[in-house]
């Protein structure tokens, strides 16, 4: 029998291992200060070891060579490279994107989800839909962005327990017309299903239970520019239906970026949607003929 190693020991083994990485101290005084997206490289140019992103790109990337745990990384790691953005939502941006498109060995694999779905509210009724039948950037009542239908259903559950909402009249399980659930019995359901609560009570209170994970629908008719902007410099975000389409230096150069895919993009949504419903950043509705259309 393989015994488990403790994590103490499994700590003490990474630090006897570890070397402070004086091969990459070349790289270190050209660091800059400011926001942006940095890269470990190993001998190869076309894939990196590791994508990462920080307001302060010196101050992240010099942690990185005083932590133990990431000493394979370090080791393999022959040069750094960086990108500097005008604030936090760029690095953001840049980072999911770069992870994406090439999958670095030391990230956490972002791939598109074809399972992404959502809980969705029509007539009383919910019900579960996915992102690659309907476009979730337009479509209405939309709550919780879920990996799969059974993180969803573990969602409403969970909402049920807190609310004393009925299983049955959820869809989670089976509801006898005229018969109250096994729940309502144990004090458990509000009674929705046996006349002890209108169905409209029953709604209401699950829609109020929902709201804070309302999918926000794009609330422009167009694309729009985000500015944000530092001492030294300053980028437009370009971003249609949730979906950053790039960052441009004036807003001239939109129309040089690549076509936006067809479909919902999840990260953006996650770093987009508080900055650009927040009122902090300036904001530009563009013509339609400023953009590159949908591919």
């Amino acid at each position: 029998m393989v015994r488990r190693q403790s994590a103490p020991r499994l700590t003490l083994e990474a630090a006897a291992i570890y070397e402070y990485p004086e091969h990459l101290r070349p790289f270190l005084s050209a660091l800059p200060a400011v926001p942006g997206v940095y890269l470990f490289h190993s001998e190869s140019d076309t894939l990196p070891l590791y994508i990462g992103k920080s307001v302060n790109i010196r101050s992240r990337v010099l942690s990185h060579l005083r932590t133990t745990d990431e000493a394979a990384m370090l080791r393999q790691s022959k040069r750094i490279s960086w990108i500097c953005t005008a604030g936090e939502i760029g690095a953001l941006l840049l980072e999911a994107r770069l992870i994406k498109e090439q999958q670095p060995l030391f990230n956490k694999r972002l791939r598109r989800n074809r399972q992404l779905c959502a809980l969705q509210l029509t007539d009383q009724t919910v019900q579960v839909v996915y992102a690659r039948d309907i476009d979730f950037s337009h479509a209405p009542n939309l709550f919780g962005l879920f990996a799969n239908r059974r993180a969803a259903l573990q969602t409403l559950q969970s909402i049920a327990d807190e609310q004393q909402l009925c299983y049955g009249l959820l869809g989670l399980e089976p509801l006898s017309r005229g018969r109250a659930c096994f729940r309502s019995a144990l004090k458990r359901c509000a009674g929705a299903c046996c006349g002890k609560e209108s169905p409209q009570a029953h709604h209401s209170r699950l829609l109020e239970a929902l709201e804070r994970v309302r999918v926000i629908c794009w609330p422009w008719n167009n694309a729009i520019a985000l500015q944000e902007t530092r001492a030294d410099m300053t980028q437009y975000h370009i971003i249609n239906n949730w979906f950053w389409l790039g960052a441009v230096a004036t807003l001239d150069e939109a129309t040089t970026l690549a076509r936006m895919p067809a479909g919902f993009d999840h990260d953006g949504y996650k770093i987009l949607c508080r900055p650009v419903l927040s009122g902090k950043y300036d904001i530009i509705e563009l013509n339609p003929e400023s953009i590159p259309a949908s591919s």
